[in-house]
């Protein structure tokens, strides 16, 4: 479900992309790397990317947030072509969006809508179509008057009775916020579906782990490595929107689910983070956070103050960020050894397992993912303990439950047939080990 602002055809559609450079911005990232972005973002969905620059300006123009003369070259330009898609760069206000489509006489969108159409584009289960239609929605609400300027007439003379242009623009608000409603019910009930495939999961003590990062940085890519699911990954920015969640066994013995998540962005819309609340849920309750970094990427460091931004957003204390999540640098393969003691600067108060509390590897050639598993494995076993059981050759079944949940360190027999085991469990486990086997010797 998407903004509708594209040509379906089986042609490509042609695209123009415009980076506005505003001086008196301080922005995080250059406008080249920004118009790069974007770039990408059009392509992602298949846009044939015809023409792109760059255009300065000291402030955005109030009614077209370009000013008069580049709106006119953006003109001359888009007149070479057929049709072709204008793709700002920036929030445009819905008046500044009319004004320019009125003066260019082509589709204007901005990164707001790019971002929602390609969201549309990639999403293939019911929850997360329905994520993005609200997100449509909830941006579409305050350009409904686009859609009605075949309406726009004098007001008739019936009093404070607008005419029927604003009889009809009202009609249609609330026909969407009816929708809205509608939508939000859907989602609710995906929210408790959720909800209680975590109380299951709560319940067989199975941790989640999530998979998070800036988008393309190889999460599906080391999804797959881990557990062999076989997700979409591709070189392209958000392959992966609805999240997808697998069981595997840690060397331990130990089960866990590792959830790939939607990737995360710069500017990313404020209507996409509140429709995707019930999929960011999963990031939220999550046990561990795998930050995946694109170790490759000249932006490392702006892209990971972005996603620590978003996790922020969606209510993950700092306190928590410190405790449960590991830094993931994947294509560390390709990466340049000037980064390495830069690196070790930035995130080198994070969980503190790894070189430098980093975790190096290459998801795509599977290398140092042993790393990985052993620092997933350290924070599951933070509160847990060695202790010493004494078997005997009846208690067949605390040894199989001991096997099952525990780490068992060594084991050893007397001449009797007696087993002495030394198994790793967390305080948990091992609470529940005790008030089911209470006629074994345990010792701490």
């Amino acid at each position: 479900m998407g903004t509708d602002y594209f040509d379906h055809s089986e042609e490509p559609q042609q695209a123009i992309v415009v980076q506005p450079s505003v001086r008196q911005w301080r922005m995080p990232r250059s406008a080249d790397v920004m118009l790069e972005e974007a770039i990408g973002l059009g392509e992602a969905i298949s846009l044939d990317v015809v023409h792109s620059e760059i255009l300065s300006l000291q402030a955005p123009h109030a009614p077209t947030f370009l000013r008069s003369g580049q709106v006119e070259h953006i003109g001359e330009v888009a007149a070479d072509y057929e049709n072709p898609l204008i793709i700002i760069n920036a929030a445009l206000s819905p008046v500044q969006q009319r004004n320019l489509e009125n003066r260019l006489k082509s589709k204007v969108i901005d990164r707001t809508a790019l971002i929602l159409e390609i969201f549309g584009a990639r999403a293939s289960t019911h929850a997360g179509r329905l994520q993005v239609e609200l997100a449509a929605m909830m941006f579409q609400r305050s350009r409904l008057v686009r859609s009605w300027t075949h309406l726009e007439r004098q007001r008739g003379g019936g009093g404070f009775l607008g005419g029927p242009g604003e009889r009809q623009i009202e009609l249609d608000r609330r026909m969407l916020m009816d929708r809205v409603v509608r939508i939000k019910a859907e989602l609710k009930d995906v929210q408790r579906t959720r909800a209680l495939q975590r109380q299951n999961r709560t319940r067989s003590e199975t941790p989640t782990i999530a998979l998070v990062g800036y988008t393309n940085a190889g999460k599906s890519t080391l999804f797959n490595a881990l557990t062999g699911a076989g997700v979409l990954s591709k070189d392209m920015l958000f392959a992966t929107l609805d999240p997808t969640m697998r069981q595997t066994d840690l060397p331990s013995g130990r089960q866990i689910v590792l959830a790939d998540t939607v990737g995360f962005i710069s500017q990313l819309p404020t209507e996409l983070i509140e429709a995707f609340k019930s999929t960011l849920e999963e990031v939220v309750q999550a046990d561990i956070l795998l930050h995946v970094h694109d170790g490759a990427s000249p932006l490392l460091f702006e892209e990971a103050q972005d996603v620590r931004a978003v996790l922020m957003d969606i209510g993950i204390s700092e306190e928590r960020l410190d405790k449960e999540l590991i830094h993931v640098m994947n294509k560390s393969d390709i990466m340049g050894d000037e980064l390495l003691e830069a690196i070790s600067h930035e995130f080198g108060d994070g969980a503190g397992f790894g070189k430098d509390g980093v975790i190096y590897c290459s998801a795509l050639k599977e290398q140092g993912l042993d790393d990985v598993v052993e620092a997933i494995e350290a924070i599951l076993s933070q509160d847990s303990a060695i202790i010493e059981v004494s078997l005997t050759p009846a208690d067949g079944a605390a040894r199989a439950w001991l096997y099952q949940r525990g780490d068992v360190q060594s084991d050893l027999f007397d001449e009797a047939g007696a087993q002495t085991l030394f198994v790793r469990l967390d305080a948990a486990d091992s609470a529940r080990f005790e008030k089911q086997f209470p006629q074994v010797r345990v010792i701490d």
